[in-house]
């Protein structure tokens, strides 16, 4: 495995992504954590150990199903050695059939890389080149299964079948030359042809799992796609779903506060009320109730790894900054900005573009959720009170740079609700530079949003009908 992880980062560096040493090994680390029998487990161990930037993401994907697509079983079908099928045939015997083995074993090393494998059978090295030659189509253009056959045509010339015919050709006159006879020509052509014709259907198998698994992807709804995937058009009807979502969960918190307005009953101007009915309480009175004001603030993380997520959030939470008497918000990535002047002068999409822009925070610098928190606590701490809920929306990725989570309990302290919202799954917090579980330890709830599925469940358990 540590090998097939080594060539994995060299297919991401080819893609553009920066991997270094010290990242493979972490990898390593968590893969033999959470081991193969989960794929999807799997791969959210190396996309948080390998992937650190959003713009990655696309292309971390694609090569992790070129690498990891159980492309091998595709060659499943790819008999045995092309010797190993002519001896066990029992058609060719005594010196022709030494003449072959020797012929082949000679000018084995002068062939292409497929055809060798194509005559050994190697399975896995077929795979290798086919992972290969996989990353270097735009499967993007693959739309439905018609388009297959120019596909499978495209990967076989990009593994290189144009030198496995002549190749093959060659081997065939090299063996006619020797003195092979004609029925042995036959026999040896007839299992080199059958040979190509496996790597050919195999090609053929491998795009069509490709068209398949993109069908899949493409016909997944909208709410259950994770933030991080969405084009801009699709961000932008996520944006208006969440909208939609804020507005009704505004509804149901105005028309909840409406139904408690009224404060314990007052036992005195009851009695008194209802002198005339003998002190009977045929009508009751309740005390005023004094409002309840409290206030949000958010501390946001909008780098490249969170920024689709983090404008999800922002929007959705200042929908419904209404409901509060003071909505502060801060973004960061390693050093804090205040952004609320955004949100009060202008309208809430401009101001979560301008949240996330870059003007409070650059958003050159590599995530540092340590230093973000230590800056917050000592410039706002007094600023939180027993009304103050405090929203964290994050990953928790770290890049290897002191936690100091020892302020959040700090925070918890000070404020009546400390709420986590982190769009990376579960399963991988902890690996790589994964500060999660120390973070969720010190947090009132920690909640999971990577989707409008998500993000719609959490708000039903946050604001119950």
């Amino acid at each position: 495995m540590e090998a097939r992880l080594v060539e994995f980062a060299e297919i991401l560096r080819q893609n553009g992504l920066r991997v270094s040493t010290a990242e493979v090994v972490d990898a390593s680390r968590a893969t033999a954590e959470v081991g193969l029998a989960d794929r999807a487990l799997f791969k959210a161990a190396l996309r948080s150990t390998l992937c650190k930037r959003e713009q990655d993401v696309e292309s971390f994907d694609q090569a992790f199903e070129a690498a990891f697509s159980g492309a091998a079983q595709t060659f499943e079908a790819i008999d045995r050695a092309l010797l190993e099928r002519i001896r066990e045939a029992g058609l060719l015997e005594g010196d022709e059939l030494a003449m072959v083995i020797a012929t082949v074993n000679r000018l084995f090393n002068q062939l292409s890389p497929l055809s060798q494998a194509t005559l050994a059978g190697d399975r896995a090295r077929l795979a290798q080149i086919f992972r290969a030659a996989s990353l270097q189509l735009d499967f993007t253009r693959l739309e439905n299964a018609m388009q297959a056959g120019f596909f499978s045509r495209r990967l076989m010339a990009g593994a290189g079948s144009d030198k496995v015919r002549g190749d093959l050709d060659a081997l065939s006159d090299e063996l006619k030359a020797r003195g092979l006879s004609a029925k042995g020509l036959e026999l040896v052509s007839r299992h080199l042809g059958e040979a190509l014709r496996s790597v050919e259907e195999a090609a053929r198998r491998e795009v069509d799992r490709q068209a398949r698994a993109r069908l899949r992807r493409a016909s997944g709804a909208l709410a259950d796609r994770p933030f991080h995937t969405l084009t801009r058009e699709e961000v932008e009807k996520t944006e208006a779903a969440v909208r939609k979502l804020a507005e009704k969960l505004k509804a149901r918190l105005v028309k909840k506060a409406r139904s408690r307005r009224r404060g314990a009953l007052n036992v005195r101007r009851t009695l008194r009320k209802n002198l005339t009915w003998g002190g009977v309480p045929m009508v009751t009175a309740f005390r005023s109730r004094r409002p309840e004001r409290p206030e949000v603030v958010v501390l946001c993380d909008v780098s490249d790894s969170v920024r689709n997520a983090s404008r999800m959030m922002l929007l959705f939470t200042y929908t419904l900054q209404s409901l509060f008497v003071r909505v502060r918000s801060f973004v960061f990535v390693s050093d804090v900005g205040e952004v609320t002047k955004y949100f009060k002068d202008s309208s809430v999409e401009e101001a979560v573009d301008l949240a996330t822009a870059g003007r409070a925070v650059s958003l050159h610098a590599n995530s540092n959720y340590g230093r973000a928190l230590s800056a917050f606590a000592r410039d706002q701490l007094g600023s939180l009170s027993r009304r103050t809920t405090l929203m964290i929306i994050g990953d928790g990725r770290n890049n290897y740079n002191a936690a100091n989570a020892w302020v959040l309990k700090d925070l918890r302290a000070k404020c009546r609700r400390l709420l986590w919202i982190c769009p990376e799954d579960k399963r991988a917090w902890g690996f790589g530079d994964s500060e999660m579980p120390a973070y969720a330890r010190h947090c009132h709830q920690v909640v999971t949003v990577q989707s409008l599925t998500d993000l719609t469940r959490v708000a039903e358990q946050l604001v119950p009908g």
